[in-house]
């Protein structure tokens, strides 16, 4: 039996860095890049179109069997697929956002998701990064390493604003913080896999740290448990 792909887990709020580090990390170490949350986001624009309200279970149930979604990198930027729909800048609006936090709190999608989330990490050649709120502690709670990156809410509302302005979103800080706040809520209260550290998690605030310095101090540890491993 072949052994399995070595797994990293990196967890932590919106605006902290994961999406940026975890892109950078997967091209330096040649793993596979599985960004969940883009995962949920797809089910909230699914459900968005077609007009399905996002507590509605019965009928999520229903669209989680026409999820299809994989992931490419093109140039600089992990693109994601629905279908074979390029969708990477539709997922990414404030409203999906938000919709894509309602829909990750029900029962039935976070179950529906599972697999798919582990199969896509599991497939990977070698190794694969997977990015998100509960990696750590429900998707691969034996992942081969864990991290939870933060960052001050100021720090990462800035960082969400500087983003949406350079996709030519109208949007403003403080509306950005707001919608922050709020996602900070509904992600760390909600019942169903809520947004928390794993008690083994590598703690890592990105606050005050250039992106370069936070994907070398997260890269020298994953190498040393990989060395740990002998792989």
């Amino acid at each position: 039996m072949s052994a399995r792909p070595f797994i990293v887990a990196i967890d932590g709020p919106a605006g902290a860095g994961k999406s940026s580090v975890s892109k950078l990390l997967a091209r330096r170490l040649n793993f596979a890049l599985v960004d969940t949350g883009a995962i949920y986001r797809c089910v909230a624009l699914m459900a968005t179109r077609e007009g399905i309200a996002f507590d509605d279970d019965a009928k999520l149930g229903e669209l989680l069997g026409r999820v299809r979604i994989h992931f490419q990198v093109v140039g600089e930027e992990n693109h994601v697929f629905l279908g074979g729909e390029d969708v990477s800048g539709e997922i990414r609006t404030p409203p999906i956002s938000m919709g894509a936090s309602q829909v990750s709190g029900r029962p039935v999608v976070r179950a529906g998701l599972l697999a798919l989330q582990r199969r896509l990490a599991l497939e990977a050649p070698s190794g694969a990064i997977l990015e998100g709120r509960d990696i750590g502690t429900v998707v691969f709670p034996d992942a081969d390493v864990k991290f939870f990156l933060a960052a001050d809410p100021e720090v990462r509302a800035r960082r969400r604003f500087e983003e949406l302005f350079q996709k030519g979103v109208d949007s403003s800080l403080e509306a950005v913080l707001t919608d922050q706040t709020r996602r900070d809520a509904a992600d760390s209260g909600r019942e169903v896999a809520p947004l928390k550290p794993a008690e083994d998690a590598v703690h890592v605030d990105s606050s005050s740290m250039p992106l370069s310095e936070v994907v070398q101090s997260l890269e020298h540890e994953i190498e040393r448990r990989r060395a740990a491993r002998g792989t």
